[in-house]
C-alpha cells in the first residue's frame, strides 16, 4: 500500500475526510478534519478515487481533540468521531447537510439552521452489541468484522453500562440491549445468531416482546425489544419539539398522517382529529396500538409503498437511511397534503427525496440540522416540504 501527504478540505457523507491528489484524484481519508495535513496510506485505489486512512498528522485542526475512550484506541468502530471536539461535531454535520441539499438535491439556496445536539457522552439508552470469542459482548471494528470486546462504553447511560459491564455470553450473533431513563427497566434481546447470555440482573427482561416504558413530551411509551427507538429520550425530546415546531401554525389538524411512524412517538405528540400510522414492523405497530389505545388512530401494519394513499392535512415521515425513495414520494404526496414533515437520518437519502418531492410539485422550505449521535457522523435532519399551488 502507497502513502501519500494531503490537506483534507471538508468532511463528505459517511464520516470521512475530502481531499484531492496531486493526480487530481479525490480522496476521502478516515481520521481527517478540514484544513490538516495528514499523511495517509492508501487503501484503496480507483480510476476516479481513493480511499485511505490517517497515518500521521502533519498539521493538526484546532478541533482535533485525542479520543479518550480505550476501545477507540483498540479499534472500536462505534465512534469513530472521538477525535472531533464535541461541540464542533454539529457544525461539521450540517456543512455535509447544505451540500447535499446543493449537489444532489439541487437545491440552490438551501434554507437550514443547526439545531442542538443531546449530551456527548451518556446519551445511547440502546446498543446492539456483537458477541465476542472471550465471553464479553462488543462492537465491530473499523477495519473488520472482528469484535472489540467492551468493559463498558462512555456513550452509554449508566444504567446500560452497567449491564454491558456485567454479562457475560457465549456462541455468536447479535444482542441488542435497552434501557429506559424514566422507569429504570432493562431488555436484552438475542437478535441473531447462537448466543446464550449469563450474570443477567434479575431486573432485565429478555425476549423480542420485553418492554421498557419511556417518557418522552409528558407521554409515556411502551417500547418494546424488537422495536425501533431512537439513541435516547434526550434525541426523542428534541425532534418531537422540531416536529410540533415545524406545524405549529396549522392551527387545526384534522387528518394526520404518520408515516413510518415506528412506536407512536410524533403521533402521541401532535394533536389531530384523526390519525393514520403507517409501520411494517409488526413489534412497533403493537406498540403504537398500546401508547394510542386513547386516541382516534388507525395502525395499519404495512409498508408505506402498499398503503392507498387518502387525503391529509399534514403528513410526518421517519424513514430509515435509505430515505422514502420514488414510490413512497408518489404515494404520500398522493395525499395532497399542504406540508410534509421529512426525519432523516442521512443527508444523501434527503437531498435525494428533496430531488423527488420537488418533481412532485413539494418544494423545500427549511431544514434543522440535529446531533442526535455524538462521536459519530450520523446526523439527523427536520425538513419542511410544502405544497406548490400548482401542484397537480
Amino acid at each position: 500500500m502507497s502513502t501519500t501527504v494531503v490537506r483534507a478540505e471538508k468532511m463528505a457523507a459517511g464520516g470521512d475526510a475530502i481531499a484531492r491528489l496531486d493526480d487530481g484524484r479525490v480522496a476521502f481519508v478516515r481520521g481527517a478534519l478540514p484544513g490538516e495535513l495528514v499523511e495517509i496510506e492508501v487503501a484503496q485505489a480507483k480510476k476516479d478515487f481513493v480511499r485511505g486512512e490517517v497515518l500521521a498528522v502533519v498539521e493538526p485542526s484546532s478541533l482535533r481533540v485525542v479520543p479518550p475512550c480505550p476501545a477507540h484506541a483498540a479499534g472500536c468502530g462505534g465512534c469513530p468521531w472521538q477525535h472531533i471536539a464535541p461541540d464542533a461535531q454539529l457544525a461539521l454535520k450540517a456543512a455535509v447537510v447544505i451540500e447535499a441539499l446543493k449537489r444532489t438535491g439541487k437545491v440552490s439556496d438551501p434554507d437550514v439552521d443547526i439545531g442542538s445536539a443531546v449530551p456527548a457522552w451518556s446519551y445511547r439508552t440502546t446498543l446492539r452489541l456483537a458477541a465476542g470469542g472471550g465471553g464479553r459482548l462488543g462492537l465491530r471494528s473499523r477495519s473488520s468484522h472482528d469484535v472489540i470486546e467492551l468493559d463498558g462504553c462512555p456513550v452509554s447511560h449508566l444504567l446500560l453500562e452497567q449491564l454491558l459491564e456485567t454479562i457475560h455470553v457465549s456462541g455468536e450473533g447479535e444482542v441488542s440491549l435497552r434501557v429506559s431513563v424514566a422507569t429504570g427497566e432493562r431488555t436484552a434481546w438475542i437478535v441473531e445468531g447462537d448466543v446464550e447470555l449469563f450474570d443477567l440482573p434479575s431486573d432485565v427482561a429478555v425476549g423480542r416482546d420485553a418492554a421498557v416504558h419511556e417518557v418522552v413530551a409528558g407521554q409515556r411509551l411502551r417500547i418494546s425489544a424488537a422495536s425501533f427507538f431512537q439513541s435516547g429520550p434526550a434525541a426523542a425530546e428534541l425532534l418531537v419539539g422540531a416536529v410540533r415546531q415545524a406545524c405549529s401554525d396549522l392551527g387545526q389538524i384534522d387528518s394526520l398522517v404518520d408515516a413510518y411512524g415506528g412506536v407512536g412517538l410524533f403521533a402521541c405528540a401532535i394533536e389531530a382529529t384523526k390519525t393514520t400510522i403507517i409501520e411494517s414492523s409488526p413489534s412497533a405497530c403493537a406498540d403504537a396500538t398500546f401508547n394510542l389505545a386513547d386516541r382516534p388512530a388507525k395502525i395499519l401494519c404495512s409498508t408505506v409503498e402498499q398503503w392507498t394513499p387518502r387525503h391529509a392535512d399534514l403528513v410526518i415521515a421517519d424513514p430509515s437511511r435509505s430515505g422514502l425513495g420514488k414510490k413512497a414520494v408518489e404515494v404520500l404526496t398522493a395525499t395532497s397534503a399542504p406540508r410534509m414533515i421529512l426525519v432523516s437520518c442521512d443527508p444523501v437519502s434527503l437531498a435525494r427525496d428533496a430531488g423527488l418531492l420537488r418533481e412532485a410539485g413539494y418544494d423545500h422550505i427549511h431544514s434543522t440540522v440535529y446531533d442526535l449521535f455524538p462521536q459519530t457522523h450520523h446526523v439527523e435532519v427536520v425538513t419542511t416540504f410544502e405544497r406548490r399551488h400548482s401542484a397537480p
